[in-house]
């Protein structure tokens, strides 16, 4: 395991951006926890860095007294980059044989060629900045990225637990020269409509308008959802559905001592159905590869769950759910959306997912047609649950009433295996009683 760099006298150590698994090549730095002149001790925490939708403290591979920040908060970080250097005066290089570190970090000790950090990536660096660590591609889109002179870790991959595809490559067409705004205090004409531009049609800031930096979760999410909506032909299908008798059943659950002290939602019971149709309809949970031109069946569920945060859209998922009581999926739901509105979820817990979960209806809209997650064959909607009128036994009734949307990769699903799988989840909510052997 390489030692942190030093310099010709032995005692300023430097930190650099540690691996930190999953194969990522870089990370977002969030915050500092010192300062320079502080006086840091072994694994004590000094930042916080932002990568692959979770967030990682780092702690101090050694102790002493910081010299320098090298990076600021806001900055990407490639793996390797120097981040932070320590005067020392204790320990000239390695650490004793008997007192050896404690590594905290997943895969500590960068390559030693990466040494330099690098702002915020814009498309136009696309070409030019190249990455230390490979990234997940197939073979065929590797040759062609090295042909055409792209960067693949700038490349969103829409194979197999992310792989980059041939098709990415294809798709990934680097801006050659970026455009430049206005200098502050030229003096430009402001259009009728009241927006500041510059003489290139560039909208200058305002204090008639706030902009926010794309980074960490909402720059990982947007790259999904581009590869998602450029590579995947999705189509989607809904249903309506009575869901009275599974109201009532949870409301009966919720006063037995088994979900004591657990927040038992329908969501828990429309992901028991839908795990129970999966069963029925395996094809639903597959994955497309794309080098071997394969559809790969997957006979376990990572049930992904949507959680909307305050730092954006998360999916962690919960693994071989196809196993888990619904006492079990409740709890683990529970866990789920905690764990990522708090920021504490890993880049374990929100990689492998095979089927995805999300729940529109909490904030009040009946339907939705979401994007199908890359590497997964579709995605289940749960609308907002209400009491409508509806026809029950040939006569006007008040009935609890949602609406169910599927999206589906259509390369994997088609028409009849969503409807039916669709149908085959409505009708456990309709009859709950069926999922009794199933609970």
């Amino acid at each position: 395991m390489p030692e942190p760099a030093a310099d010709d006298d032995g005692h300023v150590l430097e930190f650099r951006l540690p691996d930190l698994g999953e194969g990522l090549a870089d990370g977002d730095l969030v915050s500092w926890a010192v300062a320079v002149g502080d006086t840091v001790e072994l694994n004590q925490t000094i930042a916080e860095v932002e990568t692959a939708k979770a967030v990682v403290a780092l702690p101090s591979p050694f102790s002493g007294v910081v010299v320098e920040l090298l990076a600021q908060p806001g900055d990407t970080v490639l793996v390797g980059a120097p981040l932070i250097q320590v005067r020392n005066d204790l320990e000239v290089s390695a650490p004793p044989a008997a007192q050896p570190r404690t590594n905290v970090l997943v895969g500590y000790g960068p390559e030693a060629e990466s040494t330099s950090r690098r702002r915020k990536a814009t498309p136009s660096m696309a070409a030019s900045t190249p990455s230390t660590h490979r990234a997940a591609a197939t073979p065929a889109a590797r040759k062609l990225a090295k042909e055409l002179g792209i960067d693949l870790w700038f490349v969103a991959g829409s194979g197999p637990e992310g792989a980059v595809t041939v098709d990415d490559v294809r798709a990934a067409v680097p801006v050659t020269g970026p455009r430049t705004p206005a200098r502050l205090g030229d003096v430009v004409p402001a259009p009728s409509n009241g927006h500041v531009t510059d003489g290139d049609g560039l909208i200058e800031p305002t204090a008639r308008e706030e902009r926010t930096p794309i980074a960490g979760i909402r720059k990982r999410t947007a790259a999904a959802m581009q590869a998602s909506s450029r590579t995947i032909p999705q189509a989607s299908t809904f249903v309506t559905v009575d869901c009275t008798a599974s109201m009532e059943l949870l409301d009966h659950l919720r006063t037995t001592s088994t979900f004591e002290g657990l927040t038992l939602t329908p969501l828990a019971l429309v992901a028991k159905a839908a795990l129970a149709a999966i069963a029925q309809y395996p094809g639903i949970n597959t994955a497309w590869d794309e080098q071997n031109q394969e559809i790969v069946t997957k006979h376990y569920v990572n049930l992904g769950i949507a959680v909307a945060s305050d730092r954006g859209l998360m999916v962690p998922n919960l693994k071989e759910a196809q196993s888990l009581s619904l006492r079990e999926l409740c709890r683990e739901i529970n866990w789920a959306a905690d764990t990522a509105r708090s920021g504490n979820a890993t880049p374990t817990d929100l990689r492998g997912g095979t089927f995805t979960l999300t729940n529109v209806g909490v904030f009040g809209v009946d339907s939705g047609v979401p994007l199908v997650n890359p590497g997964e064959a579709a995605i289940l909607c749960l609308g907002s649950i209400r009491k409508r009128p509806w026809v029950f036994r040939d006569e006007l009734a008040v009935r609890w009433v949602t609406t169910l949307g599927l999206s589906f990769d259509h390369r994997m699903v088609d028409g009849e295996l969503g409807a039916r799988f669709l149908a085959t989840t409505a009708g456990f909510l309709e009859d709950p009683l069926t999922l009794l052997s199933r609970i």
